[in-house]
């Protein structure tokens, strides 16, 4: 039972397993972290999660039992960083266990690893992995990855933040918006404008001149943090910089990473929303009989399910060429664009399902519904990814 006396939403035991039997198509190890992520948002996020995202309440306390886990960068390679060095697709199970139970943990699973830490671990020098992946791992430090502007997310090429040199320190001027984590982050990979081009900083948020205040009037991510960032005259000595990247290749190459956890987490909120249509499909009687015995509610179930498991099978096939190496960007929207549209989909017939009380947090689907807006929007529009995938085929760039 939850806090509030309410069953525990399904994910734990999901329902859709009777028909489509992910597991048979896992190597054993992948099983063990899918499990280990199902128990942990069973356990420690479900309980309390309706109403943390009424109060808006960011349970910190998870971040270190996250980290305990090993599911804190688990994906990234290389001894003596405390990371788990797991399979893609072990990364992309995690994903879907967390965003099952909500989208706000799978994004800082993503933020934490897949933004702040990959950036260190790709492009840092081995005294920058050393300072902050072992303690980002664990949980007892986090990180916050500072690209998107408030005049253009979509356009990355046009910021505004500028970093300058003085003498041998950089000087970092701008605002940044919509900021995963910043007010409670130890460090902010930061991306800048430079006489050299873009270039990434490793920004401690005690820094004089850093301030990130949490973005008030959310109807979305309510249980997590998004900020706006204020960089005024943020001094930084020279080793400041991640020497690895210049240009935009370097943050792209970091989405890129968060987008494939996306590609897996979305389809977790849409089993969660599929399971609870489900069960009250057989629950809920209409007209003398069960909702789930009549023949437009089986076709609404048939055709979640088949999306659904449609959107998995793209993410493991995802996963596999992530794995050989041979993923490419435009793969990962395809990924992306089909995974966030569809479980917007599911999650909306799974409300027509639960009929008025649908829109009642008895039922997980309208915050699931809530999440996915930003998750749709966060990495990469729609619009975006349309274009990518438009460019791969065409050969010509329509933004």
């Amino acid at each position: 039972m939850t806090a509030s006396g309410r069953p525990t939403p399904l994910v734990a035991s999901p329902l859709v397993d009777s028909v489509f039997d992910l597991d048979d198509l896992l190597a054993p190890e992948e099983v063990v972290w899918s499990r280990k992520a199902r128990a942990f948002a069973t356990n420690r996020i479900l309980p309390t999660i309706e109403q943390d995202f009424e109060d808006r309440f960011f349970r910190a306390e998870l971040v270190p039992e996250l980290g305990a886990a090993g599911f804190l960068g688990m994906h990234l390679e290389g001894y003596g960083y405390g990371c788990a060095g797991a399979s893609a697709v072990s990364y992309g199970l995690v994903c879907l266990e967390l965003e099952a139970a909500d989208s706000g943990w799978r994004t800082l699973v993503s933020v934490q690893g897949s933004l702040a830490m990959s950036a260190i671990h790709k492009y840092g020098t081995e005294d920058q992995k050393q300072l902050w992946l072992p303690g980002m791992a664990a949980g007892s430090l986090i990180g916050c990855f500072a690209l998107t502007e408030p005049t253009g997310g979509s356009d990355p090429a046009a910021m505004r933040t500028t970093a300058t040199r003085d003498g041998d320190d950089w000087v970092l001027t701008g605002t940044k918006r919509w900021i995963g984590l910043a007010s409670v982050a130890d460090v902010a990979v930061v991306w800048a404008q430079t006489d050299a081009g873009v270039r990434g900083f490793l920004v401690p948020t005690g820094t004089a001149g850093f301030t990130a205040t949490p973005i008030a009037g959310k109807l979305s991510m309510r249980a997590s943090i998004q900020c706006d960032v204020t960089l005024d005259g943020v001094r930084l000595p020279a080793d400041a910089v991640l020497p690895g990247a210049t240009g935009l290749s370097g943050p792209f190459s970091c989405l890129n990473e968060a987008r494939f956890g996306i590609v897996w987490g979305a389809m977790g909120a849409a089993r969660s929303c599929l399971d609870a249509a489900i069960a009250r499909s057989r629950s809920r009687e209409v007209f003398g009989r069960p909702i789930g015995a009549m023949q437009l509610t089986q076709a609404k179930l048939a055709d979640m399910l088949v999306e659904y498991e449609k959107g998995v099978l793209l993410a493991l096939h995802l996963g596999r060429l992530k794995e050989r190496g041979t993923l490419s960007p435009a793969q990962i929207s395809v990924g992306k664009l089909n995974s966030v549209r569809e479980a917007i989909r599911i999650a909306g017939l799974a409300r027509s399902i639960l009929g008025g009380d649908g829109v009642t947090n008895e039922f997980p689907v309208m915050r699931h519904l809530a999440n996915l807006e930003s998750v749709r929007t966060y990495e990469g529009t729609d619009e975006i990814h349309q274009l990518v995938i438009g460019r791969a085929l065409t050969g010509m760039p329509a933004f």
